[in-house]
């Protein structure tokens, strides 16, 4: 049975404030969870409304009821477990190989598909944004399916990493070169902006080439991708050209 002081504390892991004090965070759903626990994260501890994982300790489980589940859940619909993980200490950016750079990203959900993306496309590292969403937003753990656990992210004043990197500095822009002319390197920074407002004027400045996806319906009214989808084309084109 879950306690009280069990739920004050899942429940203040919904605010960043709070899983920073703690140092934890929380995944629901048996593939996340699965995922989760087959990495280096350490499971602090585990609550399922049935046994669901044959091979955690007792002293780290608790069966919970499905209503006690719902009060603790960030999902309108609850799935049947929900685990508690330690944060990981992020390891420091290492510039080789692609790199992809967030420029305030707020959406939990695309940089959850962003870091799915990443791990589809053997990109292991991705720096934010300061201002961008926080990775361990419950939405964002969600979204990632497990990714989370292989794609290492660093939040980072971008400005000031790219002023020093000997990297080339891609981003994605409706002006830019299109990117099926051009020919990609294994190597860069490979930026993407703000669902409303693009790349900030501050980074835009720092970008090396400009590349852009271009249009092919016939009337060319349709303002701008989604983030994550842009993110999957761009990819998807680099790893093609290499």
């Amino acid at each position: 049975m879950v306690s009280k002081n069990q739920i004050k504390l899942i429940t203040s892991l919904h605010q960043k404030k709070y899983r920073l004090i703690h140092q934890l965070f929380f995944a629901e759903g048996v593939k996340v969870i699965q995922e989760l626990l087959k990495s280096n994260f350490e499971l602090e501890h585990l609550f399922e409304t049935q046994i669901l994982f044959e091979n955690i300790s007792d002293d780290k489980r608790t069966t919970i009821s499905e209503s006690d589940l719902k009060k603790i859940s960030a999902l309108s619909s609850p799935n049947n477990c929900l685990a508690i993980f330690k944060m990981p200490k992020p390891k420091s950016l290492n510039e080789k190989g692609l790199i992809v750079a967030l420029d305030d990203i707020r959406d939990p959900g695309n940089l959850g598909t962003i870091m799915r993306l990443c791990d589809w496309f053997g990109i292991d590292q991705l720096v934010c944004s300061e201002n961008s969403v926080d990775v361990y937003n419950p939405k964002v753990v969600q979204a990632t399916m497990g990714s989370i656990s292989r794609v290492n992210i660093n939040y980072v004043d971008l400005a000031a990493v790219f002023q020093k990197t000997k990297l080339p500095i891609f981003g994605t822009f409706m002006d830019g070169s299109i990117i099926y002319n051009e020919n990609l390197p294994k190597e860069g920074f490979i930026v993407f902006g703000n669902e409303a407002n693009g790349i900030s004027e501050k980074i835009e400045k720092l970008v090396t080439t400009r590349l852009s996806i271009p249009r092919f319906g016939a009337i060319q009214e349709t303002e701008s991708l989604n983030v994550a989808t842009a993110t999957a084309i761009v990819l998807n084109e680099f790893r093609r050209s290499n």
